[in-house]
């Protein structure tokens, strides 16, 4: 059985979770408290980050890269297009929520108001918090803009794309930090994500300290 070294609301685990459920992949899920950078972890990722999925005797770290390795191996179901322009999309994509809105909100959000604490490293940076409040706003509307021009966020067909969306999404939503009353067509979009079967095991993350809203793992929110 593979197994991916996480922890619960990194959106990048997550991505990952979501790749791996989707494709009927079973994976034990061992909670790697990274931040300690134990010696046995960074055996596994010098780099010192998670995930990191052991799967076909391989030690695989990079989200994206892990998702495209399960996308080229176990091809069915389909996270990425045929053709080469649709692939394009996904990826840009995805690089935009690993990248742009992980920077400006989520590391804003999710990572002063949950990780600090968990990792013992103070109490939020409150000009961090509202810049994280105030950049959402923006994401939430290119998400709604998306999503009025096409079915999923990447095209016709849910993709990675959503999924790596997803991610950041629920782990914020996590800690009641998406206004899902802003767009109907995202709020609309979640819902539909949030019902598949691979979401089923992300709706029942629990961090000690921290207990999910009452809307959390509501499928009809």
């Amino acid at each position: 059985m593979a197994q991916l070294y996480h922890f619960p609301l990194s959106p990048f685990c997550r991505k990952v979770r979501l790749s791996l459920a989707e494709k009927r992949i079973e994976v034990k899920l061992e909670d790697e408290r990274y931040w300690e950078q134990s010696v046995e972890f960074l055996r596994r990722n010098p780099a010192g980050k998670v995930p990191v999925l052991r799967i076909d005797g391989k030690m695989l770290t990079e989200s994206a890269a892990i998702c495209e390795y399960l996308e080229e191996v176990y091809p069915e179901p389909a996270l990425m297009p045929k053709d080469p322009d649709g692939r394009y999309e996904v990826r840009r994509l995805v690089a935009w929520f690993d990248d742009k809105f992980h920077n400006e909100v989520t590391s804003k959000l999710l990572y002063e108001r949950v990780n600090k604490k968990v990792m013992g490293r103070g109490f939020p940076d409150s000009g961090n918090v509202k810049s994280g409040a105030r950049a959402i706003k923006y994401h939430l509307d290119y998400m709604a803009w998306l999503l009025d021009h096409r079915r999923w966020l990447a095209g016709d067909v849910m993709t990675l794309a959503d999924f790596a969306a997803a991610a950041h999404l629920s782990s914020l939503d996590y800690i009641s930090d998406v206004d899902w009353n802003r767009s109907e067509l995202v709020k609309d979009w979640y819902a539909k994500i949030k019902s598949r079967p691979a979401f089923r095991s992300i709706l029942a993350d629990q961090i000690p300290g921290f207990p999910p809203p009452p809307h959390y793992a509501d499928l009809d929110f």
